[in-house]
């Protein structure tokens, strides 16, 4: 098991041509992040080549230390970007965050779960495999 309070975690967000939801999406995180008094984490957000806007967007926004923002020079695909960010993850654990506000960073709670309260290795909505 690994203790709610000693563990940092890492928030994976792929995006490409998400202008419309970037700003709101990384909000919604920090707000998560501070409303349950996460003060261990990453951010790392990986555009992947946008051509909407995303990109200058994204080198507008005010940043914390936490938040990372690499930027593609070519499309590789939402997997490419994943795997872009995994080479600079240096948290216990992940949670992939798509741009397009599909996901709600408020469920993370029930990823997490899981691995404070079981062994689990890893979550999938909310099945765990231990």
């Amino acid at each position: 098991m690994i203790s709610k309070n000693s563990f940092k975690l890492s928030i994976i967000v792929p995006c490409y041509n998400e202008t419309n939801t970037i700003e709101k999406i990384v909000s919604k995180i920090l707000k998560y992040l501070k409303d349950f008094e996460f003060t261990d984490y990453e951010i790392i957000i990986v555009d992947d080549f946008s051509n909407d806007g995303t990109r200058e967007k994204l080198k507008k926004l005010d940043l914390n230390d936490n938040i990372k923002v690499l930027f593609h020079e070519k499309n590789h695909g939402k997997g490419g970007a994943i795997q872009t960010a995994i080479n600079h993850i240096t948290g216990d654990i992940t949670i992939i965050q798509d741009a397009d506000l599909e996901y709600d960073p408020s469920d993370y709670r029930k990823l997490l779960v899981p691995f404070f309260e079981t062994d689990a290795d890893v979550v999938y909505g909310s099945r765990f495999l231990g």
